[in-house]
């Protein structure tokens, strides 16, 4: 995927192709009280596959069959050298840039596997863009998401459990991530199903905005 990266004032074409994508669920203190948990003490961490990736303005396809598949707005990075058991003061200067995520989630399958894998690993369910961008201070970053207009998620990185740094650090001491590899922070409160039919827009503070439309699979 070929996206713009916006690097000490100037743009180039960047060629998305991680190896793998790293998610932290319960990440945002206001997201585990709406779920009613308390904030993990530790990462909580899963994968999706790179089959996933969905340009901004491409189209997230629902699979049939399911009661409810959510849309989750939330800050990710991009990996800019290889990091392996990186320190929590260094951890910043491994990230390439930043850009907005939707980890689409099948709450059905959440719940039946245990596991979060398959829930969130459906073809198109992890758009990203619409752009990256080097240098932004992730500490205290605007989310917002919107369907069809209407804001459903309000909030800031400052309400983070484990920030940026901490995330490297903790992360590349359980696996090495290479250049390209992408590592997404979680999602505030207020997550919410999506429908045919629907536009789900993820805006962050510095970035842009990330909009897909919504359709069944097979339409």
């Amino acid at each position: 995927m070929k996206l713009p990266l916006f690097e000490n004032g100037k743009a180039r074409d960047y060629e998305l192709a991680p190896s793998k994508i790293v998610a932290v669920g319960v990440n945002y203190r206001g997201h585990a009280k709406e779920m009613g948990k308390e904030p993990p003490d530790e990462p909580v961490i899963f994968m999706k596959p790179p089959s996933a990736l969905l340009p901004s303005g491409g189209t997230i396809l629902l699979p049939g069959g399911y009661e409810r598949i959510d849309f989750e707005g939330e800050l990710a990075f991009v990996f800019g050298k290889r990091a392996r058991r990186v320190s929590e003061k260094d951890a910043l200067s491994y990230v390439l840039g930043y850009i907005c995520l939707n980890d689409v989630s099948c709450r059905d399958l959440q719940k039946k596997d245990g596991q979060w894998i398959r829930a969130k690993g459906f073809d198109t369910f992890c758009p990203v863009g619409p752009r990256i961008v080097a240098g932004l201070d992730p500490a205290s970053l605007r989310i917002t998401t919107r369907v069809n207009g209407e804001v459903r998620q309000s909030s800031s990185t400052s309400d983070l459990v484990f920030g940026v740094a901490s995330l490297i650090h903790r992360l590349s001491h359980v696996m090495t991530f290479e250049p390209g590899d992408l590592l997404t922070t979680g999602t505030p409160p207020g997550v919410g199903p999506l429908k045919p039919g629907d536009r789900v827009a993820v805006e962050i503070e510095g970035i842009g905005v990330l909009e897909n439309s919504v359709a069944a699979a097979g339409e």
